[in-house]
């Protein structure tokens, strides 16, 4: 088994969201929640406070650094269309994506339109335009589809999506290769809450079970979904559980690979 880790970029500043969704007053429930329930530390706290004020939200150079230095190929998924909660404009995509490019990162679209077909190939079509990137990929924002989605992003020309959480080996839809994943970091922090509700040994136990049953079912690859905006001190179990994940797969000898080295393997 071979491990893909990719992230979803969701926010890049505090100020994107001031008058136009509920993100900042749910950030502040949130971490009251947190330390209150004793799940984060009074410096975690600060450093959210921290966070805000400097107007951070993203934390994209410290976790290509971070992947760098470990060997892991670094994947985005970055809009270019705003959804739920994910209001950056597109001049703000448009400088992180040219670093990603520097930095020889993979770069898919996190797709907003999933239902409407007429939309999502203006969505594709803008991507391409936008960026100057071909033969793509896409992550759906909040994972959303209906029967008809992965069909219609097949037609788009995607070359891959991984919008599907399985525990299903890659397989082909139309031209488009569907990577299912497995392993998303909300879910077991947050463990089925709107905050971080378990601590990082218990994150750990959870992440186990799915590597497990992955090895199990004879996957040949592991997705994991780590949204950069949590690779920070301020949300420290998450940073130290995304440290843990990839010492763990590389102390068990999981090579690391993005899609487009997947798919080379596969189409061989």
């Amino acid at each position: 088994m071979k491990a893909i880790i990719s992230h979803d970029i969701d926010h890049i500043k505090v100020s994107e969201h001031l008058f136009r969704d509920l993100i900042v007053p749910k950030y502040m429930a949130r971490m009251h929640v947190e330390l209150f329930a004793g799940h984060i530390s009074i410096r975690e706290y600060i450093l959210r406070w921290s966070d805000f004020f400097k107007n951070k939200w993203q934390n994209i150079d410290e976790l290509i650094t971070f992947n760098n230095i470990n060997g892991v190929p670094s994947s985005f998924f970055v809009a270019v269309n705003k959804g739920v909660g994910l209001n950056y404009t597109n001049n703000s995509a448009l400088v992180w994506i040219e670093q990603m490019k520097l930095r020889q990162c993979e770069i898919g679209i996190h797709g907003i339109e999933f239902d409407n077909e007429e939309l999502m190939k203006q969505e594709y079509d803008f991507f391409s335009e936008l960026t100057g990137i071909n033969n793509f990929g896409i992550r759906m924002h909040y994972v959303r589809n209906t029967d008809n989605t992965f069909k219609i992003l097949d037609a788009n020309g995607y070359r891959y999506d991984s919008t599907e959480h399985s525990f299903r080996n890659p397989y082909k839809i139309g031209n488009m290769w569907e990577f299912p994943f497995q392993l998303m970091d909300g879910w077991v922090i947050e463990n089925g809450k709107s905050w971080q509700s378990v601590n990082l040994e218990k994150a750990k136990e959870n992440t186990l079970k799915i590597i497990d049953r992955a090895q199990n079912e004879n996957l040949k690859y592991l997705g994991i979904d780590f949204h950069d905006r949590y690779f920070s001190h301020s949300f420290k179990t998450w940073l130290n559980w995304y440290m843990w994940v990839v010492e763990y797969l590389r102390e068990n000898k999981i090579e690391f690979v993005n899609y487009n080295q997947a798919i080379n393997e596969l189409e061989k």
